[in-house]
C-alpha cells in the first residue's frame, strides 16, 4: 500500500529517465541562461531541436517524473533534478509548469 508521504522520498536513477537526463545535461547547462534566456527558452529550442521520437520520450519521461515528483518541494525536485539526471539549473515551480506546457504543445 502506497501512502501520499512517500512520494517525499522519491529515489530515482538516470537509467529511469534517459531522455529527461539527454534534455537537462543538453540544454539546462552553465551557460543555459546565455544561450536560452530561460528554462522555457531551453525547452522551446528542445522541441525544435528534437526528432518527433526524441520529444515523445521527453514528454513521457518528463510527465512520469512530474507525477512522482508532486508531493515534493522545489528544493526537493531540483535536488533530483541536479543530482542524478545531471541538470546544471533548479528550476522554480513556475518553471516546472512552464516546461510541462511547452512539451504538451511541443507534441502536437
Amino acid at each position: 500500500m502506497t501512502h501520499h508521504a512517500d512520494k517525499k522520498d522519491v529515489t530515482l536513477s538516470a537509467g529511469q529517465f534517459p531522455a529527461l537526463r539527454n534534455f537537462l545535461r543538453g540544454y539546462f547547462h552553465q551557460d543555459m541562461k546565455d544561450e536560452y534566456s530561460s528554462a522555457a527558452g531551453a525547452a522551446r529550442a528542445f522541441c525544435q531541436d528534437a526528432s518527433a521520437e526524441d520529444l515523445a520520450a521527453l514528454s513521457t519521461e518528463w510527465s512520469r517524473f512530474i507525477q512522482l515528483t508532486a508531493a515534493m518541494s522545489p528544493d526537493q525536485i531540483n535536488q533530483l533534478l541536479t543530482g542524478p539526471l545531471g541538470s546544471s539549473y533548479a528550476i522554480t515551480k513556475a518553471e516546472i509548469e512552464q516546461i510541462s506546457s511547452i512539451l504538451k504543445a511541443g507534441r502536437k
